[in-house]
């Protein structure tokens, strides 16, 4: 026992040369929080764990989205401030009611934070959600997420107004246009936030993303892409919208960026899916951050 808590006031020596003190007492105390909650491993594991530059919220297994508590495993990306952020305004903007239920396709949906949190803040029967990731570990994830937050997520039995909120995630790839057929279009709303990192700017991430989080939910790049500029999925993202019937009028189109990628992704939408009605959502640090457009 004095060994663990020599080994802790070590570790967490080490934990406020890294973070400073302020944050590393911040996060102690959340693993302890953790330790008391579940059966997790021993608090100078956790520090290790985290002074090896693993993210906070794999270790942890949670992070809060909005009023949400979510599952976090690797390598699956984990939901961001600034997605929680537009996601919360997304749903202030609109008013789904079971007589007007709205129908939501969440593309590269990882954990189903953004669906999930909109069926959570809408009322009871009006949303129907469908994520859709390439991941294996991202739909058993979002799954996971989607019976935590008591949404169901198999596929109601009719198009009658149903009683509660559905989200069901799907494995796809946004390069197989078939996919979306038995999906049900049109969409109200779609939503994304995909891969946008450019590759010449892998390297420089920090060590907690590119040597924790899974490279192809962060990487922008398609292999076989002329242009390397982090925008090859909503490239492909404009041409599933532009197929007839994917949206119809009046639907909203909400696409997450990186730094810098705002003007040309909304070029992108205005000229590939000929969505002319287009504005750029900034976050709370000021960066464009969503580029939103309306069928």
């Amino acid at each position: 026992m004095r060994s663990d808590v020599t080994a802790v006031k070590q570790l967490f020596t080490g934990l406020v040369s890294s973070l400073g003190r302020e944050t590393a007492t911040r996060e102690l105390k959340w693993m302890k929080q953790t330790l008391i909650a579940s059966h997790s491993p021993t608090l100078p594991a956790m520090l290790q764990r985290r002074l090896s530059g693993e993210p906070l919220q794999y270790i942890l297994g949670t992070t809060p989205f909005g009023p949400l508590d979510l599952l976090t495993r690797p390598p699956t990306l984990i939901p961001r401030p600034e997605t929680e952020d537009w996601t919360l305004r997304l749903a202030d903007m609109l008013t789904p009611t079971p007589l007007r239920p709205l129908t939501v396709l969440d593309l590269c949906t990882g954990t189903g934070c953004i669906p999930l949190l909109l069926c959570h803040l809408w009322p009871p029967g009006s949303t129907r959600a469908y994520g859709i990731d390439v991941s294996q570990d991202a739909i058993r994830l979002a799954a996971d997420n989607a019976a935590r937050c008591n949404i169901p997520s198999s596929q109601p039995s009719s198009l009658t107004p149903y009683s509660q909120n559905v989200f069901i995630p799907m494995l796809g790839d946004l390069r197989d246009p078939d996919v979306f057929k038995s999906l049900l279009p049109p969409f109200d709303i779609i939503t994304a936030n995909p891969p946008y990192i450019p590759k010449r700017e892998y390297d420089e991430l920090p060590v907690s993303v590119k040597d924790y989080e899974d490279p192809a939910a962060l990487l922008g790049d398609l292999p076989d892409s002329e242009e390397q500029d982090g925008l090859s999925f909503y490239r492909l993202i404009s041409q599933l919208l532009r197929q007839k019937g994917m949206l119809r009028d009046g639907s909203i189109v909400a696409l997450e960026v990186g730094r810098a990628q705002a003007d040309a992704v909304e070029g992108i939408l205005q000229q590939s899916a000929g969505l002319r009605n287009t504005q750029v959502w900034k976050d709370p640090w000021n960066v464009k951050r969503v580029v939103l457009a309306r069928a």
